[in-house]
């Protein structure tokens, strides 16, 4: 199983950008997927995470400027960032939590390999 994100760039402030992730190998199904953020100098953060049904939740600085969303077809997440700032810089992970079977039926986080988001003053 892999995650492979993109959508990562750098952008002026105010401006916006959509990270993409898609989960690809043989699974079951993916239940929570999320979207994770390493702000230099600081220790990787929660940004939103969504719920196989579609039951969205953010952190407090993605409240009103960030929104998560899925494709369950496709096992696809997508965060649209608008309205960003410098302190948006990082890089963002996607992770998931994937039902595969291995003998028994059993959940698995997995992590993307990290997109760059550079937001320029």
């Amino acid at each position: 199983v892999q995650l492979q994100a993109s959508g990562g760039g750098s952008v002026q402030t105010g401006e916006s950008l959509r990270l993409s992730c898609s989960a690809s190998g043989t699974f079951v199904s993916v239940s929570q997927m999320r979207w994770y953020r390493q702000v230099p100098g600081k220790q990787r953060e929660l940004v939103a995470g969504i719920t196989g049904g579609g039951v969205a939740n953010y952190a407090q600085f993605a409240e009103g400027r960030f929104t998560i969303s899925r494709d369950n077809d496709k096992n696809a997440v997508y965060l649209d960032m608008y309205n960003l700032r410098p302190e948006d810089t990082g890089v963002y992970y996607c992770q998931a939590d994937i039902w595969q079977v291995s003998g028994l039926l059993k959940r698995d986080e997995y992590w993307g390999q990290g997109t760059l988001v550079t937001v320029s003053s």
